[in-house]
């Protein structure tokens, strides 16, 4: 294959790109995960990402994926034959919800439209016909990475409290973390759910779960059979800075450098960043007159665009021609969007020329692959970007 100059421009909704403070940060040298030095790092990474989910209860950070941090969510406080509802927002919530099924646990799983985000009055009817008070939690996914769609996690739980109902709330945060608002204890979340490749701009490899006192108490008295994913080992260990087994040190490294990165710019600012290049990026979508996955722009995601097809055009030949021409890759359409939008991702560490330069790989690729639009795209996010430069 021959060189190709430039960058690769990674433009999937994640993993993100990783800056080069991170990466020098994990390029050092394995201390003794025993040893004083470690306990430093521990508290340091623990204690941060407590103000990145924005709790003052514990956050568990375990060697996996988001898709552990799932498994562990579930089995520290249900088993096989308890009852969970899980809310189909796209392909995340409904993999969440497979694997509760392959767990063994009973599922009530609301169905939705991929285009639209979590429906709480929906949630509501169904605790309230719960008379025996069965549904042990509820599940829903904040950001849905599939389609480009946050969720009201707030109005879950003002739900749950409506119908006065026990079951705990869990919610997916993977791609939001770090990159849209999320508040953990304000939104009466118990489970919080994440991982290191998105907004926290880090390869993967690190999964969390943060923590409510009613999320612990219901794993003292119950759950599912479990080891590696137990929280109580991990709270124990934590509580001195240290792990009950081997860490996964240099991400972890790399973890106290995103932490300060993103403290240092400060975590609004970061909010405000990715909504003004995500407001730019729809108005490109708009002006080239194709539709946004999502259609309601109050659940709009500023982390990425998932961009529907005209009938009749392959997404993922488009996709193709754009990675052959530019050396860009965008996200597939997954599920039931398969072929049927791609998506663009601008989250992390992104800003206005990075935008740029992935509008205008979009723009030529359409041009290239032959899908009706209309020019101008790129003009109309400059446009937005300009009016609102600070």
């Amino acid at each position: 294959m021959s060189y190709r100059a430039g960058r690769h421009f990674l433009q999937i909704p994640g993993p993100s790109p990783v800056p080069d403070r991170i990466s020098r940060a994990i390029d050092a040298a394995v201390i003794d995960h025993r040893g004083p030095d470690f306990a430093a790092l521990g508290h340091t990474v623990l204690d941060g990402m407590k103000r990145i989910f924005k709790t003052k209860s514990p956050v568990v950070i375990y060697p996996s994926s988001g898709t552990g941090a799932w498994e562990a969510a579930l089995s520290n406080v249900v088993k096989a034959g308890d009852h969970v509802i899980f809310y189909e927002t796209g392909q995340f919530a409904t993999l969440w919800k497979q694997m509760a099924d392959r767990l063994g646990i009973v599922n009530e799983f609301i169905s939705g439209d991929w285009r639209s985000g979590v429906d709480a009055n929906r949630i509501e009817d169904v605790l309230r016909a719960d008379t025996d008070q069965k549904i042990r939690a509820v599940c829903c996914v904040h950001h849905e990475t599939s389609c480009g769609i946050t969720s009201n996690i707030a109005s879950v739980r003002a739900a749950i409290d409506a119908v006065g109902h026990p079951a705990l709330l869990m919610a997916d945060t993977i791609s939001g973390l770090a990159s849209v608002d999320f508040r953990h204890d304000e939104w009466g979340i118990d489970i919080s759910v994440s991982g290191s490749q998105k907004g926290l701009m880090m390869p993967p490899g690190l999964g969390f779960n943060a923590l409510s006192d009613r999320a612990i108490e219901a794993a003292k008295q119950g759950g599912a059979p479990r080891s590696y994913w137990d929280w109580s080992e991990m709270l124990q260990s934590n509580a001195t800075g240290y792990f009950p087994y081997t860490p996964a040190t240099t991400l972890l490294y790399g973890l106290k450098e995103a932490i300060s990165m993103l403290e240092e710019e400060g975590l609004e600012n970061v909010f405000q960043r990715h909504q003004r290049l995500a407001d730019a990026c729809r108005a490109a979508v708009a002006a080239w007159g194709l539709e946004t996955v999502c259609q309601n722009p109050a659940e709009h995601s500023n982390v990425l665009t998932g961009i529907m097809m005209p009938e009749g055009v392959d997404a993922d030949a488009v996709r193709s021609v754009i990675l052959k021409q530019f050396d860009m890759s965008l996200g597939t359409g997954l599920g039931k969007l398969k072929g049927k939008a791609f998506r663009v991702g601008h989250l992390g560490d992104f800003n206005e020329l990075t935008l740029m330069g992935t509008l205008s790989g979009v723009e030529m690729g359409l041009g290239l692959a032959g899908v009706p639009h209309q020019a101008g795209g790129v003009e109309a996010a400059m446009r937005v970007l300009k009016q609102t430069a600070h």
